[in-house]
């Protein structure tokens, strides 16, 4: 028991991003029954997001330990804060036009968005393996409702379903990872952990629970072969929904897995290196070869995101400083990448989504120029192509291979790389060299949030491809224990 029990200013001011989103949230709950504008929690949510954002900027003005270590405010904890804001900020954007022509607009969804980021801002900073666990419960269950929002629509509900079942397995792998290292340990801190881990006895059972833990970790960033729950679950949710969950959750599960093995599990990283390359290939492997045969464009952004996914788990591999700065770096660029494409399939699907298939951008060039050119550039960033974010990403993190004698990975990552041009070239042959078809008839321009939503994540997918300087520059000053 601490001398004294009451947090200090400093521990508030470091977990201040949280406690802020958790009373908004709450206080968006107990307003919902009490008014009938349901525009205005849109307008709140986004308020809020952005002051989040400021919050955690003045958190990183004093770093270090709150809570009694259970929480670390370092660089590497902002940037991932910053970066799980801003997807949610994008996401209101999108939602917004979406949930109205649905009619499904309603403060419980941005409640349950704002509690879902709550538990990944909290994986990013946590430095204990109960509060990763608190962290990625928080932002799962919130996911699990988010997935099946439209209750009467019966994708939405097989999408939360498959969600919650797969989820709540992968989540007992994850506890029985936990398990053994506090059994071994005698600690859940992170720097605890790997104090003990320096003694020879703790080694053989310590790889064990490292591959357990790896379970849960690699499901929520969907890789190989714990991946089958994503093409379901994008493909039913939500498109806006289905947007968040390949950014925001995606890109905290990664922050998580890094500190944790990177910290916890540094003295064993000769026996874990290898798992998490042969999870690197066989991800990379099982989502650009499943996104060839895909007809439908949610389901194929789905499986992309899978093989991004072992692109990321490639840096992870390498093991190095240079390694987490192309995590960092890429996870930054796929955002804006993807929530953009995602935002367009938003925009052409219509109510009822009834036009996502990839044959329904028919034509798209020759109806709405400037929407097809958006999506263009988002594709053409995905697959890696010189002049945009994508490129730079991909590019950092080979080199991070590559300095780290990870040649044969390199290899198969670059040729992976190029089967996965197909899929997403196939697509602006559909926009660009087909006759247009009834789905883009009497298409309406974007407009809204919607458009504001694609507009930004264009012009971030391009100023990073062109000037990935200041990126780079932060996410290495800003690395894991700086």
């Amino acid at each position: 028991m601490p001398a004294n029990p009451w947090p200090s200013a400093a521990d508030l001011l470091r977990f201040s991003p949280e406690i802020f989103l958790v009373l908004v949230g709450t206080l968006i709950m107990v307003l919902e029954p009490l008014t009938s504008t349901k525009r205005a929690f849109r307008t709140i949510t986004f308020i809020s997001l952005l002051a989040a954002m400021g919050l955690a900027l003045l958190a990183q003005s004093n770093p270090g330990m709150a809570f009694n270590q259970m929480i670390v405010v370092d660089g590497f904890a902002t940037f991932f804060r910053l970066l799980v804001f801003g997807v949610g900020v994008l996401t209101v954007m999108l939602s917004g036009d979406y949930l109205q022509r649905e009619g499904h607009e309603s403060g419980e969804f941005y409640a349950l968005l704002i509690f879902s980021i709550v538990g990944q801002s909290i994986m990013a900073s946590a430095n204990e393996l109960i509060m990763v666990f608190i962290g990625i419960e928080c932002s799962s269950i919130a996911s699990y409702i988010l997935a099946g929002y439209l209750r009467d629509d019966k994708r939405n509900n097989e999408s939360a379903i498959k969600y919650f079942l797969l989820g709540s397995f992968a989540t007992a792998f994850l506890l029985y990872g936990i398990a053994w290292i506090y059994g071994l340990t005698g600690s859940t801190n992170l720097n605890n952990v790997r104090e003990a881990l320096g003694s020879p006895a703790a080694l053989p059972l310590a790889g064990f629970a490292a591959a357990l833990m790896a379970v849960g970790f690699a499901f929520k960033v969907s890789a190989a072969p714990f991946q089958v729950w994503a093409p379901d679950v994008y493909q039913g949710a939500p498109a806006p929904v289905a947007a968040f969950m390949t950014a925001g959750p995606k890109a905290a599960a990664f922050a998580v897995f890094v500190r944790v093995f990177a910290t916890a599990f540094g003295p064993i990283t000769q026996r874990w290196e290898v798992l998490v390359a042969t999870l690197a290939l066989a991800t990379m492997v099982v989502g650009n070869f499943s996104a060839l045969r895909q007809s439908n464009i949610k389901r194929l952004l789905a499986y992309s995101s899978i093989a991004h996914a072992g692109y990321v788990l490639v840096a992870i591999a390498a093991h190095s400083e240079v390694g987490t700065t192309a995590v960092m770096f890429y996870l930054a660029a796929y955002t804006f990448m993807n929530i953009g494409a995602f935002a367009v399939v938003t925009h052409v699907a219509r109510k009822g989504e009834k036009y996502v298939e990839i044959d329904d951008l028919s034509g798209l060039a020759a109806r709405q120029p400037v929407t097809a050119a958006l999506l263009t550039v988002f594709m053409l960033s995905l697959i890696g192509v010189p002049l945009t974010a994508g490129f730079f990403g991909k590019f950092y993190i080979f080199k991070a291979a590559l300095d780290s004698n990870l040649v044969w990975l390199t290899i198969l990552g670059l040729l992976n790389s190029a089967v996965a041009a197909f899929y997403y070239l196939r697509i602006l042959v559909v926009m660009y060299m087909r006759e247009p078809g009834q789905s883009t008839d009497n298409l309406a321009p974007m407009s809204g949030g919607i458009n504001v939503a694609v507009w930004l994540s264009a012009v971030a997918t391009l100023v990073f491809g062109i000037f990935p300087g200041p990126l780079l520059d932060l996410a290495g000053n800003w690395t894991l224990g700086k």
